[in-house]
């Protein structure tokens, strides 16, 4: 595994004596499809390692870090309780560090799964947001959200989006003006590797898409005006194609996991090339102040008529294929022992 530093020495004690001035690690996580025990173990050894080398006030992973949210049956059985296995490790490890860990999970909340993203202080309280829509094959697998994404900590307001939320003009409007920081997770499998498609899907589209998601964190950090600290999934892995599960979709988890500052320059990124790791940097959690006008589309930037074209296609399917499970009671998390439980958006620790 790959560690890559970013900015910021080694110790706390050094760095400026402004309350406003924080450590943050962004991890690049590489962990395996439903392996979900394994995975947290996993999880647990990296976030240990990258405190030790940086001594951070805030660690962010991915979203849905305990496995890679793709197009996948498997992912079907990925749901935990939203109190469950997942929260008491970010829970733990928070405690045991003495850090705000930012990671997620699916989440069985109530009667639904959401893409849940836990950010857990020092103390064991957690801020939980929802993804508020879910993108293309997701659609199967869970629902979307309506909370605003903001948790209130100690440090200062963190906005958080998962996934494509970082590149839609909605979420910046909803945290515009009042969060400090940006934070969340993603992951971003590209397009199939099919030797019949590969001098449109690949050679063309495939560029398109990584040119994007170098630009998103600093973009939406010029949208917000406040730091972006952007936590990536990474490796090789073979979906299934979304609506005819028969057919593998080989490709890659692109990576590029960055920080940036509130003007969106770059303080540390990692490319799919560098594998596993983390980067850190010393981040500056001033009161917010945009720098570009929200655009007036639906996405923050453009993307290739492919994208168009599956997003809408998934969506639909995706939505469809979820509610007739639903209304069966089909989906495995429905047989769940905590099936019903709930946290609400801010959960104090648990006594004890």
């Amino acid at each position: 595994m790959s560690a890559a530093a970013g900015a910021g020495a080694n110790d706390r004690d050094d760095r400026p004596a402004d309350g406003d001035r924080r450590r943050v690690v962004a991890v690049q996580l590489a962990v395996r499809l439903g392996e979900i025990d394994a995975n947290l173990r996993h999880i647990e050894d990296v976030v240990t390692r990258a405190v030790r080398e940086h001594r951070p006030d805030m660690v962010f992973l991915p979203e849905v870090s305990t496995t890679p949210n793709i197009s996948h049956p498997a992912m079907r059985t990925c749901a935990l309780p939203v109190d469950g296995p997942a929260l008491a490790l970010y829970r733990r490890l928070a405690r045991e560090h003495g850090c705000i860990i930012g990671a997620g999970a699916l989440a069985i909340r109530g009667r639904d799964t959401f893409n849940t993203y836990y950010v857990v202080e020092p103390d064991g309280t957690a801020h939980l947001h929802d993804k508020d829509q879910p993108s293309m094959w997701e659609n199967q697998y869970y629902r979307g959200g309506t909370d605003p994404g903001i948790a209130d900590t100690a440090v200062g307001s963190i906005g958080v989006a998962n996934g494509f939320e970082w590149i839609r003009t909605r979420t910046a409007a909803r945290l515009r003006e009042r969060v400090r920081l940006l934070a969340g997770g993603m992951c971003f499998p590209s397009f199939p590797q099919w030797a019949v498609t590969r001098g449109w899907f690949w050679r063309r589209d495939h560029g398109t898409m990584l040119q994007l998601a170098r630009e998103t964190p600093g973009r939406m950090a010029r949208l917000l005006g406040v730091p972006a600290v952007h936590p990536s999934h990474v490796g090789d892995v073979t979906m299934r194609t979304p609506m005819m599960n028969a057919i593998p979709w080989p490709t890659i988890m692109v990576g590029e996991t960055q920080i940036t500052d509130a003007d969106g320059v770059s303080l540390g990124r990692m490319a799919y090339e560098d594998g596993e790791g983390w980067i850190a940097a010393d981040i500056t959690m001033a009161p917010p102040a945009p720098r570009d006008p929200l655009p007036g589309s639906f996405w923050t930037t453009s993307l290739p008529a492919s994208v168009h074209a599956v997003w809408h296609l998934t969506n639909v399917h995706g939505r469809a294929a979820y509610a007739l499970r639903h209304a069966r009671g089909v989906h495995p998390w429905q047989q769940d022992v905590g099936y019903g439980a709930d946290l609400p958006a801010r959960a104090p620790a648990p006594p004890g």
